[in-house]
């Protein structure tokens, strides 16, 4: 397929992580491997996880990752609109990669968001002139009858743009087939018209037991499933809108590879309030012998070789919570015995003295644990870069996003940070990405923590992630009907669609 408007495609889902954000990296990497110059989009995103694109706009992660599974530099144009929460009623809204205000969720969706219609348009209709084919992210379902009016980012820009509707439901959870039926019965018959059918995803058994269902579906609703995908562990890369994670519970629920070294090595997370780009520690956990939790109590830090003080878009509320939960105090103790802790973003903010902010919390002055000699001012003007430097005698590269601005009186330079003892601190996200500066600082903790621990000499966090995606492209081509895929994304949904009552209430 070439010239003139490319193919496109919409995967919805029936809730909140039912897969939309692996599903469209799937298809992309499927695509790409079959010659075809594809692109992601996800109109609007909330997410605290989130990157910086080359040319410096914020977009969220997940689609970042899309762009990687289709083998393009990730643009601004892939994602128009980011929403950060800072609250349960207020986002900070992102607009083509640049921060333009916070507002409450009924001032975005009681008119701000039906302005935006004509941007996120115009970003995906550039994006259709330059590639074959743009497959497109929806937001948690496109039954969302009280958003209906003012969506920008499932149906109403399927219809606005034509586009084909996938609708995938994780089987996983249980009632896929009710919420199948469901989400397209409460569809306006206008919008009932764009989606296609189905894709069933996380199936554990034998399919065949499930099909004369999937028959059942395609005789209630005149829509057909594409595809059944089976439950596979660790593919829950670059999340968007919550952890794939539980408390207390290892990340991506991956098993851990047996050490190099005589030790393993104990990572705790601190689960802060608002964390953002907690993806951070993914490549902590790829290294063979490295457990990385999430913890929230001080307790469990006791065994920990390693403490990560992560991002958090709320800096001063993760400070407080840090000291409600004794968490604060036991970081004391360990920068006191000399125990290695690392904060990152936020979290490298919050172990300075000070913090003065009035642009994100408007809390003013507020004391930090002290464990750095870093003075933190709020600034309104966000920092985002893709910074690339050298730490512990290794080449590193990282991005930062980040309104509070670092003044380091003292200690060790540590990338734009400072390290005093074994305590570390850093505004730079995915630093530990870098092989050999991972490698090296793991090292050093090692050291610090008494274990016999040796990082592995050929772990490539790169190549890892290459062949996660290459697992989900692998998932679309063996296990969806991919021909029919494609005419989806080629020729649009097909015509004469049945209307499923009692569709859209008035």
């Amino acid at each position: 397929m070439s010239g003139g408007t490319g193919g496109g495609l919409l995967v919805a889902g029936t809730t909140s992580d039912a897969g939309k954000s692996v599903v469209t990296a799937g298809i992309c990497r499927w695509l790409v491997r079959q010659g075809v110059k594809v692109a992601p989009f996800k109109a609007q995103n909330m997410s605290l996880n989130s990157f910086v694109t080359r040319e410096g706009a914020e977009i969220g992660r997940a689609q970042a990752m899309q762009a990687q599974a289709a083998r393009v530099e990730p643009t601004a144009l892939m994602n128009p609109v980011l929403l950060k929460p800072g609250s349960d009623r207020s986002s900070q809204v992102v607009l083509m990669g640049k921060p333009v205000g916070e507002m409450s969720a009924r001032g975005y969706h009681g008119g701000r968001q039906e302005q935006l219609l004509g941007t996120v348009l115009e970003c995906l209709a550039e994006l259709r002139g330059t590639y074959d084919a743009v497959i497109c992210e929806g937001a948690g379902s496109p039954a969302e009858i009280n958003l209906r009016r003012t969506d920008i980012v499932n149906m109403g820009i399927a219809r606005n743009a034509r586009l084909p509707v996938l609708v995938v439901g994780d089987i996983d959870r249980g009632g896929v087939f009710a919420s199948f039926f469901g989400t397209v019965a409460l569809l306006s018959p206008e919008d009932q018209a764009f989606v296609a059918g189905f894709l069933v995803n996380k199936f554990r058994g034998d399919v065949s037991l499930l099909e004369p269902g999937l028959g059942m579906l395609e005789s209630l609703t005149g829509r057909r499933t594409y595809g059944v995908l089976p439950f596979q562990h660790g593919l829950g890369i670059d999340e968007e809108d919550g952890m794939a994670v539980s408390l207390r519970g290892s990340v991506r629920e991956s098993a851990v590879s047996s050490p190099v070294g005589e030790d393993i090595l104990r990572v705790a997370v601190c689960a802060v309030p608002l964390m953002s780009n907690f993806t951070d520690v993914d490549a902590l956990a790829a290294e063979p012998g490295v457990v990385v939790r999430f913890v929230d109590r001080a307790e469990e830090l006791v065994d920990a070789d390693l403490v990560v003080v992560p991002g958090t878009r709320g800096t001063v509320r993760a400070l407080e919570w840090l000291r409600e939960r004794g968490l604060a105090d036991a970081l004391a103790r360990r920068a006191a015995e000399g125990r290695p802790v690392l904060g990152i973003c936020g979290g490298f903010q919050i172990l300075g003295e000070h913090i003065e902010d009035e642009v994100e919390s408007r809390a003013g002055q507020v004391d930090g644990l002290g464990l750095l000699p870093v003075r933190v001012r709020f600034a309104r003007e966000k920092t985002l870069t893709r910074p690339v430097g050298e730490a512990l005698g290794e080449p590193v590269e990282g991005y930062e996003i980040h309104h509070g601005v670092a003044q380091v009186t003292g200690g060790t330079p540590f990338l734009d940070g400072c390290r005093v003892g074994e305590v570390w601190g850093t505004h730079w996200h995915g630093s530990l990405e870098s092989d050999g500066f991972r490698r090296a600082f793991l090292r050093e903790v090692a050291a610090a923590a008494g274990r016999r621990f040796v990082p592995a000499a050929d772990t490539s966090f790169g190549s890892l992630r290459e062949e996660q995606l290459d697992r989900l492209g692998d998932l679309i081509e063996e296990h969806a009907d991919t021909d029919a895929l494609w005419r989806l994304i080629e020729s649009g949904a097909p015509t004469g669609l049945p209307f499923i009552p009692p569709g859209a209430p008035a």
